[in-house]
């Protein structure tokens, strides 16, 4: 058995129901810019070291949490994993970032993909269940995927990416090997998803990295119809809880609407710091909980402009209650990923002010 939560105000707000406070959690929390992240991972060995062995996953997981009252955490892994499980051979080189062995890049290779055994990413659902025991009801756990597209950019490049060449030159030349490639990732991530809710997160992400450096009209046939085909088989509750579904595409703010989604609409909606929120929010008519946008860049001022950049995104959503008694959700964040070089004690002021300036402004409704 699990504690009951004692700080549910994140899956209240991606319901788009009434807290006291806008719930805050970072991308990124739990990594480089903390020493002790820093010091796990030495112990560890190397971060693939760290990301499959669920003692240390549990461990930073915990430790942003340990500094900061963050209304929600996030599993620590990675992304590519699940290209991993293929049998694709990632690996981290220092100084390098991440690297394939074996790219996909020609009808062989797309040809023998397979959804893998997600007996090959037990590791991963082991973290889920022990950072969850860890947690005892402090905060939420979120769970995580890339999406699809963003994972094929991965597998096809073997690496990341400055132009995108080998993955869109298969996209327009081979649109039908793209499309089985996006089909097989749409279908693994579902499962991959299901599975961590089974483990237990109590919320799950799908990060669309990279689906802002595609063409219109290719963003919704290569990217977004992928993306609802994962949403389409994820679990809605788990053990009689609801589960929210989080969509975040990085350079995606010109394609909300098309995002809303009908039946496979997520609850809630990322948007990277290029978004104004009070617009945004209008555009989708609070159908959907909204989640961002500082501009991670702002952690560099000092303290003063951190809280008053941290103000103007809130006071751009404004208050959550609507005229019409209903609600619209805001989960505080950052517009994509926390910078490595990021001064911890910035990350203090930032949490603190949206608690206590969002405090403000719902008095004042």
């Amino acid at each position: 058995m699990t504690a009951p939560l004692a700080n549910d105000s994140f899956l209240r707000a991606c319901l788009r129901q009434p807290t006291d406070h806008t719930p805050v959690w970072l991308m990124r929390q739990a990594g480089r810019y903390l020493p002790e992240y820093c010091a796990t991972r030495a112990r560890a060995g190397s971060f693939m070291g760290l990301a499959t062995n669920p003692a240390f996953a549990t461990e930073v997981t915990l430790q942003p949490l340990e500094r900061y009252a963050l209304d929600a955490a996030i599993l620590f892994s990675d992304i590519l994993t699940v290209p991993d499980a293929m049998g694709l051979g990632l690996s981290f080189a220092a100084g390098e970032g991440p690297r394939f062995a074996h790219p996909v890049r020609d009808e062989a290779a797309v040809m023998k993909l397979e959804v893998p055994d997600m007996a090959k990413l037990q590791y991963v659902f082991d973290a889920v269940s022990s950072i969850r025991k860890a947690l005892n009801g402090r905060v939420p756990l979120i769970g995580f995927s890339g999406s699809p597209w963003t994972l094929a950019c991965y597998m096809v490049e073997g690496a990341g990416s400055d132009d995108y060449r080998l993955v869109k030159s298969m996209l327009y030349s081979r649109p039908d090997l793209m499309l089985r490639i996006l089909a097989l990732n749409a279908d693994t991530v579902a499962a991959y998803l299901n599975a961590q809710i089974e483990a237990g997160a109590q919320a799950v992400m799908v990060f669309d990295s990279w689906g802002g450096v595609l063409a219109d009209g290719a963003f919704q046939q290569f990217s977004l119809a992928y993306t609802q085909r994962v949403l389409k088989q994820l679990k809605r509750e788990h053990d009689g809880q609801r589960i929210p579904h989080i969509v975040f595409t990085k350079g995606g703010g010109l394609w909300l609407e098309d995002m809303l989604g009908g039946e496979s609409a997520p609850d809630v909606l990322g948007v990277d710091w290029t978004v104004n929120l009070a617009q945004a929010r209008r555009r989708v008519d609070d159908r959907v909980a909204l989640q961002g946008n500082l501009d991670p860049n702002v952690l560099f001022a000092p303290p003063a402009a951190i809280e008053t950049e941290v103000k103007r995104v809130l006071d751009s959503f404004g208050t959550p209650r609507r005229a019409d008694g209903g609600y619209g959700g805001h989960v505080f964040n950052l517009g994509h990923g926390i910078s490595q070089y990021t001064p911890p004690e910035h990350v203090q002021v930032l949490v603190d002010t949206v608690h206590a300036h969002s405090r403000r402004l719902r008095a004042q409704a």
